[in-house]
């Protein structure tokens, strides 16, 4: 049976652009930082060949200006995370703080051809991609104790402890990727994930 593969991807500005990392059967394969979602597309689907892909940024927008359910129900976990705006507020934002946000909706409109938003779970044999979020990892991997101070730390940690290599990980950026990766790995091989959110504003997928 092949080995799967599967990409954690980091989202960042127009500056910092997106951070990619691969990984086949769950180790270290392949890494990427483009500003070019649709360039990023291809390589998931046609270098890498990827099954899952994992994005850290909203896979939906605010229905009503409010935090999303997913990220309503993160925090009642007290897990910090961002609540994603409408996607007008988004665009008309003077100093484009949401532009990160923006570059998201271009990755998954980019990647909807080969990689659609998951739609159910479980994803096993599915080629898909899903939202997640590398802080509400750490807290599930480490039994509630994630701390954004020691981000850097922790999370290099849990990538060690499942035998990730981090020689090229260099940065946060690379990290994350890495560790969304990893999310990906779980779910993709039938690992038990939790699903906050509901599909009409967006899932966010972590394992559990």
């Amino acid at each position: 049976m092949p080995l799967i593969t599967t990409v954690g991807i980091d989202v960042g500005g127009a500056r910092k652009g997106f951070h990619a990392v691969a990984l086949t059967g769950g180790t270290y394969a392949a890494q990427l930082a483009t500003p070019d979602a649709v360039e990023l597309a291809h390589w998931c689907s046609s270098e890498v060949q990827a099954s899952v892909i994992a994005i850290d940024a909203p896979c939906r927008w605010s229905a009503d200006g409010r935090a999303r359910p997913c990220e309503r129900e993160l925090r009642q976990q007290g897990i910090i995370c961002f609540a994603s705006p409408t996607r007008q507020a988004a665009a008309a934002h003077p100093t484009d703080y949401f532009g990160w946000m923006l570059r998201g909706e271009a990755l998954y409109q980019a990647l909807a051809p080969s990689h659609p938003l998951v739609a159910a779970l479980p994803i096993v044999g599915q080629r898909c991609c899903f939202e997640t979020f590398p802080h509400a990892i750490t807290w599930h991997r480490r039994g509630g104790n994630a701390q954004a101070t020691q981000k850097r730390s922790q999370r290099r940690a849990l990538l060690q402890q499942a035998g990730i290599a981090l020689q090229s990980l260099t940065s946060i950026d690379w990290i994350d990727a890495a560790l969304c990766a990893l999310a990906a790995h779980d779910a993709a091989s039938g690992g038990a994930c939790v699903h906050y959110g509901e599909p009409e504003t967006g899932w966010i997928v972590v394992p559990q």
